[in-house]
């Protein structure tokens, strides 16, 4: 009990550090969203804004098509994740159940594969699309998405597919049912947790993902919302209080999805790191 509480001051202080570095940033963007530009640089400097004002956020959408980004960054996000779940579960399936040769193999290299940096591929994902005649199309940036989180939506749902007694599967295909219609009847609705977790690490990704999105869709119409937040900017100026506002817009959706979606993302990350 004494070295419990002993080590309580510093664990809380370790806490206290981990929450500030993760949500100073974001309630600093927040409160510049409500200050003028003249009030953004005034000395000394104002934490609070001292007149706060919602005209950044009408011109976040006055001076740029922000609904649009919107729209473009939804649609790819939950394109990719989709597929991206469809191929993981069906990939997890085979290697959590079928009797595959060298399957540790498999798994190192599904996890090397994550290692290579994004630049590294940039090259040839755009050469590919081009000679496919796929850039400034959803296909372009939902294709490369899916590949890069196919890895982590993987290596989770393998993790949940090893927990699921195989005995459900069996009765479920005696009494009928397909290998397919098992995974689908029985064991994804049993792996819910994983399910949910491995989708939203999906969506995040693509949500946020910005050299992809600069590179492989030229159109204007097609910008997601990190690309789209960069045009903010002048050219010898940089509208700090707008951009803010824009990308208050843009960290919304997440936080949204986050909270509503919390416990099952940690339960799904703990009973996954366990079971794995």
């Amino acid at each position: 009990m004494t070295g419990w509480l002993q080590g309580r001051p510093l664990r809380l202080l370790a806490a206290g550090i981990v929450v500030v570095n993760g949500f100073f940033p974001a309630v600093w963007i927040l409160l510049t969203s409500f200050k003028t530009e003249a009030e953004l640089v005034a000395k000394p400097i104002s934490y609070w804004p001292r007149h706060a004002t919602l005209d950044n956020y009408v011109k976040a959408f006055g001076d740029q098509p922000l609904l649009r980004y919107l729209g473009n960054s939804l649609a790819v996000a939950l394109g990719s994740t989709v597929v991206s779940l469809v191929v993981a579960a069906l990939a997890a399936y085979a290697l959590a159940r079928l009797n595959l040769r060298h399957r540790q193999l498999i798994l190192t290299t599904i996890v090397a594969s994550t290692m290579f940096p994004l630049v590294t591929l940039l090259v040839p994902i755009f050469e590919t699309f081009r000679s496919l005649g796929l850039l400034n199309t959803y296909t372009a940036l939902i294709l490369p998405y899916t590949v890069l989180n196919l890895p982590v939506c993987t290596l989770v749902l393998v993790s949940f597919f090893q927990g699921i007694p195989k005995d459900l599967e069996n009765a479920a295909m005696i009494d009928g049912c397909t290998r397919l219609g098992a995974l689908w009847r029985v064991v994804l609705p049993l792996a819910a947790p994983g399910v949910f977790t491995a989708g939203i690490l999906a969506f995040v990704n693509a949500w946020d993902e910005f050299l992809l999105a600069l590179s492989l869709n030229a159109s204007p119409a097609l910008r997601t919302l990190p690309v789209g937040i960069t045009l903010y900017q002048g050219e010898f100026s940089f509208p700090w209080p707008i951009i803010s506002a824009a990308l208050v817009v843009a960290i919304v959706p997440i936080a949204v999805l986050i909270a509503l979606f919390q416990e099952r993302v940690v339960g799904g990350l703990t009973q996954g790191g366990l079971k794995g």
